[in-house]
């Protein structure tokens, strides 16, 4: 675990700088630069983005790292390498001419009290496809430990642009409808930077040639594409179709809960970036004890850092609601469900490394599919029945019945879980300061309010996990600090 907790903390920290700006630009920049709508109208562009992505990457970033250790020459592995740049771009082109042809139906679908979306359509595509090419030269470098620069472009790059452009349309530098187009720019921008660093890395000499079992990486892309589909559409299925049944500017209402929720995923994040090549090692390893001393390990830690982060969001998030404009708040339901969610996620450690690493990704996919028709349905009746808390609903229904699908399955084909005595001290400890800070008011300044309450509740979690010794990687991290000073 050293050299996981070393690569997880630079890309947590990176992670957090590139959620610090983005939670600026989310609870402010947007808010009182950009009109109502407009701000509906980023977050839908980019949620029907992320939706699209997977479906042009065709599953190749994944696959990458499936298989590349398992080529043992240079030049099998070049071929591989060359595949993957040019299976996207195939679909791409079948998709995108496909979309030309359906253009004028497209355009027809946005008509009405959502028109404002109509001129900018075109953009999801733009965006989708730098993202897609942006997975795959992250997951080139991912190949070789090298996450920090690409967690680095992915995480505070295209944040800090979009703050420098709210700014520009602050002070009228230029026009509201340059400042979307610009954000697409920003997207392949970030994708091209990002090919330059992979290729540093390792340049792979072009061929008409498939790498060997060209068969079995097919297959495995091909399924990835609809795994990868399934996790995107239950993340992002919610906003799309709020913007289908609610005025645009719900769609920001809603995301701005979502980004203060998402923030709990920031360690899984971080760690991820280094356990899925390595499970990925230890799965064609055929080395069971380390995988599961890596399952159990990564759920606690992830837990511990991540139950902390959902206690300051919980007992803090009126206080939050009170900086930003009245016109965006909204009922503490919908952020409680939302964090339960990726409160969940973070408990499953590097779960998902295993399924999409392993010859069982295959029931997962099926499982995948029949969810994302569940949450359809559920957002299809709770949406038009409850509003913003409707989508919120759905998708906590969604996500539990994923995440325990996905639980049991790794349970069933490798005698692992992530429960422990540990695991259930840390939810009986989070619960209790969940619930007694959540009352306690100080009564000052909403800012005073959070860092007083943040400080108090942060520093017992650490001090009661530290004297039970819940995780010895945490307590050991713990004793190096209180030594470095």
């Amino acid at each position: 675990m050293g050299v996981i907790i070393n690569q997880s903390i630079k890309n947590m920290v990176t992670t957090y700088i590139g959620f610090g700006i983005g939670a600026v630009n989310t609870l402010f920049l947007f808010t009182y630069f950009l009109d109502q709508q407009y701000y509906g109208l980023v977050s839908f562009l980019l949620s029907a983005a992320n939706l699209f992505w997977p479906f042009l990457v065709f599953g190749v970033h994944s696959t990458l790292i499936k298989f590349f250790t398992s080529y043992k020459t240079r030049g099998d592995r070049d071929r591989l390498l060359n595949l993957v740049l040019v299976i996207p771009l195939v679909v791409s082109l079948l998709i995108g001419l496909l979309g030309f042809i359906v253009y004028e139906q497209l355009l027809d679908y946005f008509k009405g009290e959502n028109n404002l979306v109509q001129p900018y359509v075109w953009l999801i595509f733009v965006i989708a496809l730098s993202t897609a090419y942006f997975e795959i030269f992250f997951s080139w470098s991912k190949l070789y430990y090298k996450s920090s620069f690409g967690n680095f472009m992915k995480e505070v790059f295209h944040r800090f642009c979009i703050s420098c452009l709210l700014f520009a349309v602050y002070f009228k530098l230029i026009l509201v409808e340059s400042f979307i187009y610009s954000i697409s720019g920003i997207f392949v921008l970030r994708t091209i930077i990002m090919a330059m660093y992979a290729f540093s890395l390792h340049r792979p000499h072009f061929s008409f040639r498939f790498p060997k079992n060209l068969s079995p990486v097919l297959k495995y892309s091909a399924l990835i594409l609809v795994a990868a589909s399934v996790a995107t559409v239950l993340l992002d299925l919610d906003k799309v179709m709020i913007e289908y049944y609610l005025p645009i500017e719900n769609v920001a209402i809603y995301g701005i809960a979502v980004y203060i929720a998402t923030v709990i995923s920031v360690p899984q994040k971080a760690m991820h970036q280094i356990t899925n090549p390595l499970t990925a090692e230890m799965l064609n390893n055929k080395d069971k004890s380390a995988l599961k001393d890596l399952y159990a390990k990564s759920s606690l830690n992830l837990l511990i850092v991540s139950g902390l982060i959902f206690i300051w969001i919980i007992t803090n998030v009126e206080s939050l609601y009170e900086l930003i404009p009245d016109e965006y708040e909204i009922s503490i339901l919908v952020v409680l469900l939302i964090s339960l969610v990726k409160l969940y996620d973070n408990f499953l450690g590097n779960n998902n490394s295993i399924l999409f690493n392993s010859d069982y990704y295959r029931i997962v996919l099926g499982i995948g599919v029949i969810l994302v028709v569940i949450a359809f349905l559920l957002n299809l009746y709770f949406i038009p029945e409850f509003g913003i808390r409707g989508a919120a609903i759905a998708s906590f229904i969604a996500f539990f019945l994923y995440n325990s699908s996905k639980i049991f399955i790794v349970y069933n084909k490798f005698g692992a879980h992530p429960f422990t005595r540990s695991s259930g001290l840390v939810f009986l400890i989070m619960c209790v300061f969940t619930i007694s800070f959540y009352y306690l008011n100080t009564g000052f300044h909403p800012i005073l309010n959070i860092i007083i309450k943040g400080s108090i509740s942060g520093l017992l979690f650490i001090f009661i996990i530290h004297l039970l010794k819940l995780s010895p990687e945490i307590t050991a991290m713990i004793n190096r600090f209180r030594k470095g000073i």
